[in-house]
Formats: structure tokens, C-alpha cells, sequence
């Protein structure tokens, strides 16, 4: 499965076979965690553990994810571009998961922080932000169905809500060389599938801002981030990320994040 694929592919999974993760997947796991990169800097740290879900997740939330034994723990530095990273290296680890056939689900305010924290230690001036079960999909539940419907997150806000052309003054064109790895960012998963970001290009560059400001907001467009660059990179996209003060305006109280000048 390439990249591409995993993008298009991946869904949140709630409900994990009993089947703990073999050592060779394990292995590869933690190493590629290990050397994912971020272009946003920041202080982030990615660790897999062994962690029984019964005591880690609130009683009115237990039972959202069933039968995972195996998560990853995301902390990250209290910056914006630690925020931002976080988002962006760990999807790179949802999506290796998901190329290799794993299940995986981003949880963010459900969990017990104590519980997870009594497991590690944190570099100083990170904290836990979000962690992810990782592991074999199984059958899936009613209950899982019920939230999925509920929660819409197999629905997303259509294109042209999200992305503009010439400084916002009109939707992107689906002919636009931008609009392949622009759709790979609308396809990104966020916090009660929020969506927050939104992009306006200006000739061969891209500004990005983010249109929410709840705590999970940046980590939500750093995912974001992560798809449109690989999408670029498949679409044989050039480019990189930085900050642009002279970007243009949103027509709304949407916050600046970064541009990519491509070619």
C-alpha cells in the first residue's frame, strides 16, 4: 500500500483484535516513530507502551476503544510549533501503521493523563497531548457504527469551503495543480472531526491558517500539514514550509499558520 492509498484508506478504529502486535511490527514501529521529522521544530516525543485501557479512560468513555493493549503516547512542548509537530510526525505514524494494515485512533480529552503518565517520564517542558491505540482492527461494534454516525467523522466539509484561490477571492479550481495534495489534507482526520484548516493560494504558494482555537487546533492542522506534503511529494510537488509575513488576510478571524512556495 503506498502513501497515497493510506491516506484514502485510513479510518479510525475503536475495536482491536486480541492478537497483541508481533515484535517485528513492534520493532519497526517504535524505530520509524523515532526518526519522523517535522519542518515546524518544537519538542516532541513518541512512545509505545503496553497499557491496560480499563484504567485509563474515564467511566463515561470506557468502552469507546475495546480490546487495544498496545498505544502509542504522544507529549509535546507547550509552543505552537511543538503543536503543530506533533500533529505532523505522529500522522506519519498513523499512516505507516495503516500502509502496514494496523488499526489506529487518535484520542485526545478522553483518557486519564495520571493513569498514562505513571507509565513514563517526559522530557522537561513536554506533557501528554494525545495517544493512540494502535494494533489488529476487528469486528466492528454497534456502539462504533452509533459514534462514527454521530460524530460524522466519515463526512467532510466539501472543497470548496475549505480552499480559495488568489487571496481568497474565489474556491480553488479542481484543476489547479495545488488541488491533489490540497483534497489529501481535507481527507486528514481531526478532534470531533473539526476540520480547522483552511488555504488560499497565490500563484505558486500556499498560505495556511487555522480556523478553530480549541486546545487541539494546531495538533489538527500539523496532521493536516502532513497530508498535503505528502500529497505534494506524490503529485511530484516541490516545496517547503515557512513563514510569510506579508500573507494574505482571511475574510474571517482565521489564524496564520505557515505558507509552502512550490514548484
Amino acid at each position: 500500500m503506498d502513501i497515497i492509498t493510506a491516506i484514502k484508506q485510513r479510518r479510525s478504529v475503536r475495536t482491536f483484535a486480541p492478537e497483541p502486535l508481533s515484535p517485528s511490527l513492534r520493532e519497526h514501529l517504535e524505530r520509524f516513530a523515532a526518526e519522523t521529522h517535522s519542518p515546524f521544530g518544537g519538542d516532541v516525543t513518541i512512545l509505545l507502551r503496553d497499557i491496560d485501557a480499563g484504567s485509563v479512560f474515564h467511566p463515561e468513555t470506557y468502552g469507546m476503544i475495546s480490546g487495544a493493549k498496545t498505544y502509542f503516547l504522544i507529549a509535546a512542548g507547550a509552543d505552537d510549533n511543538s503543536a503543530l509537530s506533533a500533529g505532523y510526525r505522529f500522522e506519519q505514524v498513523v499512516l505507516e501503521a495503516t500502509r502496514l494494515g494496523l488499526g489506529t485512533c487518535w484520542v485526545g480529552g478522553t483518557f486519564r493523563k495520571s493513569a498514562f503518565n505513571s507509565h513514563v517520564s517526559w522530557p522537561a517542558g513536554e506533557s501528554l497531548r494525545a495517544v493512540c491505540p494502535v494494533g489488529v482492527p476487528g469486528r466492528i461494534r454497534f456502539l462504533e457504527r452509533a459514534m462514527t454516525s454521530v460524530m460524522g467523522s466519515h463526512r467532510r466539509k466539501p472543497f470548496d469551503s475549505l480552499f480559495y484561490a488568489d487571496g481568497f477571492r474565489t474556491p480553488l479550481s479542481a484543476s489547479s495543480p495545488l488541488a491533489f495534495p490540497l483534497e489529501m489534507m481535507r481527507l486528514a482526520p481531526s478532534s470531533t472531526n473539526s476540520q480547522p484548516w483552511r488555504a488560499t493560494t497565490d500563484g505558486d504558494t500556499v498560505h495556511f491558517y487555522c480556523a478553530t482555537s480549541n486546545r487541539y487546533s494546531l495538533i489538527d492542522c500539523g496532521i493536516g500539514l502532513c497530508h498535503f506534503a505528502n500529497g505534494a511529494a506524490h503529485a511530484g510537488i516541490q516545496g517547503n514550509f515557512r513563514n510569510i509575513s506579508d500573507h494574505p488576510e482571511p475574510p474571517q478571524n482565521w489564524r496564520y499558520i505557515t505558507s509552502s512556495q512550490t514548484r
